[in-house]
């Protein structure tokens, strides 16, 4: 799959808050955002740009005193849940040091393989994480690491808002380009052109599901 017609990219976002909703997670989710692309109204969508904001597991009721001894990861009843684990061992993901990551648990609970998905998780709000982020990639003079501030809130703390995705479905938002974005964000004119080009060639290069988590 390369790109999503834009009915079913609001399909498929839809099918993701449900997953959400209807099933336990590695850690509890508490945003869901679409941005990017698919906040513009393009059809077809050619990347679809989802954001969740997670809780850092700090105490997990459901783990026993024993339960690294059960998997080939640590952290498991640390960086995710223990019996999430226990439930679906077929996603539990470990990160380079071989320890879980949640973001790689969701991803693989929640996306296939092939699809044309970049999944973005964090401790903080979207909108928060968007500063962040340009403060960091500004830093390191890498803007492939900024956050697309052009988004839409699905989903917050067990609530849909149809709202945003009657507006999705419509193609009722009013957003400007990346660069202009950028500048509303306090980037000079040339910057933000040169960051908006660098973003744009970063995820043409993105195939299948792509998936970055981060802590703030």
């Amino acid at each position: 799959m390369s790109e999503f017609p834009r009915e079913e990219a609001v399909d498929r976002l839809e099918a993701l808050v449900e997953t959400v909703e209807r099933e336990r997670t590695p850690v509890p989710v508490r945003e869901i955002w679409a941005f990017g692309d698919i906040a513009l109204g393009l059809d077809p969508v050619e990347r679809l740009d989802v954001y969740l904001t997670k809780d850092v597991l700090m105490r997990d009721d459901s783990a026993t005193a024993d339960v690294g001894e059960e998997y080939d990861v640590e952290g498991v009843g640390q960086s995710v849940r223990a019996d999430w684990a226990a439930e679906h061992p077929e996603y539990l993901r470990a990160n380079a040091n071989g320890h879980a990551a949640p973001e790689k648990c969701l991803a693989a609970q929640l996306l296939g393989d092939d699809e044309p998905i970049h999944l973005e998780v964090c401790n903080a709000g979207f909108e928060d994480n968007v500063t962040q982020r340009l403060r960091g990639a500004k830093l390191r003079e890498d803007y492939t690491q900024l956050l697309d501030p052009r988004g839409v809130c699905l989903w917050v703390d067990g609530t849909r808002s149809e709202e945003a995705f009657r507006k999705l479905r419509e193609s009722d938002l009013a957003l400007p380009t990346l660069s202009a974005a950028l500048e509303m964000l306090g980037m000079e004119e040339e910057e933000a052109g040169e960051a908006a080009r660098e973003v744009h060639a970063w995820r043409e290069q993105q195939e299948g599901v792509t998936v970055r988590g981060d802590v703030v």
